[in-house]
Formats: C-alpha cells, structure tokens, sequence
C-alpha cells in the first residue's frame, strides 16, 4: 500500500514539473452543484424583470414606480394570483393603459418560456397559491355602484376616467380576476400599498355588492391585432424603420418648440406644429403590441428595450419627439438615449398618446377596439433616470 502511496506522488511530481502549454486555460475546479433548471429559470426570469417590468414595476416589485403599476410583491396579491392570471397579464397586457402586452404572439419580444421563468421570479421562486375557493357573488350592482363611488372611486377611478391604482374596469383584468380574488382583495387589501383592508370597514354585504357591480361593467375582450394578421389596411406588424418614412413631413419647415424642465412638450404644440405640417420625427417607445393597437400617425416603433434603430433618425436639428402612456417613463428612457448620441433637439411627450388621441389628433388604430379611458394625472418622474436599477437577488 505504501508503495503505491509513493508512486502516486512521484506522478504528481512529475505532471507538476512540465509548464502549461502556452495558452492554454487554467484547470478549474467543477462545482459541487450545477445550476439546477429551476435556479436557470430564477436567474433568467431576474434578467427579463429587469430588462422590461422593472422601469414601472420598481427594483423591489413594490410598484408605483411609474403609471401607478400595481405592486407585484404584496403578500395578499402573491397569495391569490394564481399562474393563469399573471400569464395572462403578462401576455396580453391591459388594454388601455400602460400595460402592454409582451408575448411574441401579440407583438410583444417574450417566449412562453420567458413568460414563465418571469412568473417564477415574481413569485420568488415560490409554488403557486392554492386555487381560491369557487362563491360568485350575488350582491346587488345598484347598491354597489353607490358603495363604489363612496369608498373605490377617487384611488380606482371609473369606466371613463382611470385615477391612481389599479383601473378595475379594465375587461383583460376583469376577465382574467375572478370574484374570489377580487373579494380576497377588498377584505384584505395589499399590505405594504395603499390599497387597506376593508374587513371592519363594509359589511359583507357591501362587499359582494361591489363585486357585483364590477362584474357589471365586463366587457368581451377584443382580439389583439396580431403579427401577420389583416390590420388597417396592411400587415399587423410594426413596419421596420427601414420601410416607413422616419420623418412626418419631410419637407416642412422645422418646428420650434419650448420646452419645460428642459424635456417636456405639450400635446398641444407637436398637435399645432403637425397641423401646420412641420418636420418631425415621433418615436413610440412602447412595446410593439401597443403600437399596433394605437400609434400616433406617421409615429415610428422604437421600444425602450431595443433601440438600435435610432441611429437611424436624422440628426439634422429636425425635432424628435418620444412618446408613450406613461406617460414620461419609457418615453423619457428613449429621449435620454437620444440626448446621450446629440439629438439635442429631443424631447418628451408631455401628456402621452392617450391624451393624444382624446383630443383628436390624429392615430392609426386597430379596428375594434374598446374605448380607451382618460389616464390619471402623470406621476412626477426625476429629470434624469440614470441607469437601470438591479432587480434584488
């Protein structure tokens, strides 16, 4: 036994005696446990957050970083989001409001892969809750109209008029949050928002009554227009910068604008400036399913997460104006990028393409459509948003 003891050693010697060969790699150790499946798909889902869901949705997933996006780590909201739901928000988005859908299907730059390994980190790589029981409600609309407007109104808005949480009118939502999940809501609120409990606040009865009368107001979901699929007059795709003109009147004169804090300008000057048929260029920074749903007319698709193209922009002193819904934070993402390569006539959409659209500028948008409500007043957003934040490990 001992001589093979030392015959081992000498070996070791003699191995040890002879360089590297030039350039060759260091030896390195293998670890004692790979990355499992489900810690790829954690990681993955940190990148994706980070890359699309963090500019609104925070750094924490606290929410309310922009547009009043909901928190997605509140543990009553973790306890009765099931999968179903967070895909189908995630997919398909909200109609309507900032939420954009992001599954490729749709126009959006996610995999069904994607989407899952972002529901995983949403969840903190946490099992999905226990499905909530199966109660509709049977409240009275009538009564729960008049309870809503009492208690709901001034944080959750109306059909018309989205205020500063959640727009609970919204027909994806509605038809993707059952009546167990919006009654969970109400009674135990989302600790760590603003969103109470209202548990000792509202008899039960109320309760089912405002279930009741959100259920009222659901409407069938319209079909997104999808990549391939007829829209307007031609291919529900975003056309590429290359096959579209860049600038909206290319041979006007160029606009003169003022801007406030030095990034803002009004609906009503790029609307006065396009009725005179100014030279322009509109930059929609919002995902591509969004564009082809409601874009500004002559507005090129530059997504905040893929701005390759804006190289591709004239940097001739022609005014560039980003947009979104917001409506400042991606919008103001783009400009800022744009300011960085010398554009510096760039600026910001003050009002975003909703309020656009509702005083009657002119859009292109996707047939059959619902009406889209007025959006809460813009979010106050610092005048330099810096790099991207880290999502928490």
């Amino acid at each position: 036994m001992l001589s093979v003891v030392r015959f081992r050693a000498a070996l070791c010697l003699v191995v040890l005696a002879f360089p590297r060969p030039s350039g060759a790699e260091p030896a390195r150790p293998t670890p004692a446990h790979a990355a499992t499946p489900a810690v790829a798909r954690l990681d993955a889902g940190g990148a994706l957050y980070a890359k699309y869901c963090l500019l609104c949705h925070g750094a924490n997933l606290e929410g309310y970083r922009a547009d009043n996006a909901p928190s997605l780590v509140s543990p009553t909201f973790r306890a009765t989001a099931s999968d179903a739901f967070l895909r189908a928000a995630i997919e398909r988005g909200r109609p309507g409001t900032s939420m954009a859908g992001y599954a490729r299907a749709v126009g959006g730059p996610l995999e069904s892969s994607d989407v899952e390994a972002l529901i995983t980190y949403i969840r903190g790589d946490k099992p999905a809750p226990a499905p909530l029981p199966r109660k509709r409600s049977r409240g009275s609309p009538a009564n729960g109209a008049n309870v809503y407007a009492t208690h709901c109104q001034s944080c959750h808005g109306t059909p018309e008029q989205r205020a500063s949480a959640l727009h609970l009118a919204n027909a994806a939502f509605l038809a993707t949050a059952s009546d167990a999940y919006l009654r969970a809501a109400i009674v135990d609120g989302r600790p760590g928002t603003a969103m109470q409990s209202w548990r000792d606040a509202l008899p039960a009865s109320d309760v089912e009554d405002v279930i009741a009368y959100l259920r009222s107001l659901a409407r069938p979901v319209p079909p997104p227009p999808t990549p391939g699929a007829p829209l307007f007059a031609a291919a529900a795709e975003a056309p590429s910068v290359e096959s579209v003109p860049v600038v909206v009147n290319p041979d006007g004169a160029q606009a003169d604008f003022t801007l406030h804090d030095d990034r803002y300008v009004s609906v009503a000057d790029v609307a006065k400036a396009y009725r005179e048929h100014r030279r322009l260029v509109l930059v929609d920074a919002r995902t591509t399913s969004d564009y082809l749903q409601l874009h500004i007319a002559g507005a090129i698709s530059i997504p905040y997460f893929d701005m390759h193209d804006l190289s591709k922009i004239p940097n001739d002193g022609t005014w560039v104006i980003t947009y979104c819904a917001c409506p400042h934070h991606v919008s103001g993402v783009v400009m800022e990028e744009l300011r960085k390569r010398g554009y510096a006539h760039s600026a910001v959409l003050d009002e975003g393409i909703f309020v656009w659209q509702q005083q009657g500028n002119p859009v292109i948008a996707a047939a059959g459509q619902l009406p889209i409500p007025a959006p809460p007043a813009p979010l106050v957003m610092p005048k330099t948003l810096g790099g991207p934040e880290e999502p928490p490990p």
